[in-house]
């Protein structure tokens, strides 16, 4: 269930803190997959 919708979701820091450092991670993995995917599609292109 998403925070939003919960009524039970308190913004406390510790769910600020969890909240950014999940999506920080989840950011990092994205743009490393969108690198790999760009540059694969690159050099594919290239041969």
């Amino acid at each position: 269930m998403f925070p939003f919708i919960s009524f039970e979701w308190v913004w406390d820091i510790e769910h600020v803190v969890f909240m950014g450092g999940l999506w920080y991670a989840v950011s990092i993995l994205g743009i490393g997959m969108a690198y790999c995917i760009i540059k694969a599609a690159i050099d594919k292109k290239e041969v």
